[in-house]
């Protein structure tokens, strides 16, 4: 099977700290050396008020699998790059944090890098992908009623799963959002740090339908290489679990608005949820 595998470039290609990336036939099926970016273009943009965002990244990259192998992951730069490219465009300004302050981990495999727009904006933001913000900085001194923010960014990539879902900060953060009348934006795999806001009962997202991308596949994609192994755990039976519904069955380009909580569900989402953010965001701002 493994010769198989090397034949049709299936098998996931080792990193330099023993961990994987996807193989070759992974990356040419599922990324893309472009996006379908649509250039942010809003005859209105905002002004003034509640105008920040503030956006959590894991800084975690390795993911072990169930047989023990590292899948080498983080912060996905498509459906990070285009939602955020479209809520600069409109006028928001994007903070970065992490748990600890430690640097953003992107997930460069799957960079587009004939995309001029997203590699232009991850040159614009490395200094803040290296050097962000710190998460328990930010909830000690930011959740106050006088806070100009409007929106808790979860981007994809499935570094989301490292660390946020059990995160107190990041808990704390989504209540008093929930609670203060912020909007919660979360694509892919970034749900699955709605788990940090699991204090309590019910679950702060019981009742609620979102897009995300779902378990079905990923228990596909060590097939083709894309993982080293099976994930450890299953996000979205958990969000089940709590009361919360998936509505895609697909890894397509679903978006989805339930109440001040929305969500896409996968890269193919990344361009029409970064739109959707910010037209909805437009629209409660003004």
């Amino acid at each position: 099977m493994s010769f198989i595998r090397r034949l049709l470039k299936a098998a996931p290609t080792p990193t330099a700290d023993g961990a994987y990336i996807p193989s070759p036939l992974a990356l040419k099926l599922a990324t893309s050396p472009t996006t379908d970016y649509d250039g942010g273009h809003y005859p209105k943009r905002v002004s003034s008020g509640r105008n920040r965002i503030v956006m959590v990244c894991t800084q975690e990259r390795n993911m072990t699998m169930k047989n023990g192998t590292k899948f080498s992951t983080g912060n996905h730069p498509v459906e990070m790059g285009l939602p955020m490219l479209h809520l600069l465009a409109a006028g928001f300004e994007i903070d970065i944090v992490t748990p600890t302050g430690a640097p953003a981990v992107i997930e460069d495999w799957a960079m587009p890098h004939k995309d001029n727009a997203v590699t232009q904006l991850y040159r614009d933001y490395r200094q803040a992908f290296e050097k962000p913000g710190s998460l328990a900085d930010f909830v000690a001194n930011n959740l106050t009623p006088e806070s100009p923010y409007i929106a808790v960014y979860l981007p994809g990539g499935h570094g989301a799963m490292l660390g946020l879902p059990d995160d107190a900060n990041l808990g704390r953060l989504l209540h008093w959002a929930h609670d203060n009348a912020l909007f919660t934006l979360a694509i892919c795999h970034g749900p699955a740090a709605l788990l940090a806001a699991n204090k309590g009962t019910p679950f702060l997202y019981s009742g609620y339908k979102i897009a995300a991308f779902p378990d079905s596949v990923d228990k596909q994609t060590p097939m083709i290489g894309y993982m080293p192994g099976h994930m450890p755990w299953r996000f979205g039976e958990k969000l089940k679990a709590l009361g919360v519904t998936t509505i895609n069955s697909k890894a397509d380009a679903t978006c989805h608005v339930d109440r001040r909580l929305i969500s896409g569900a996968s890269p193919k989402a990344a361009n029409g949820f970064g739109r959707l953010a910010a037209e909805t965001l437009l629209q409660s701002a003004s």
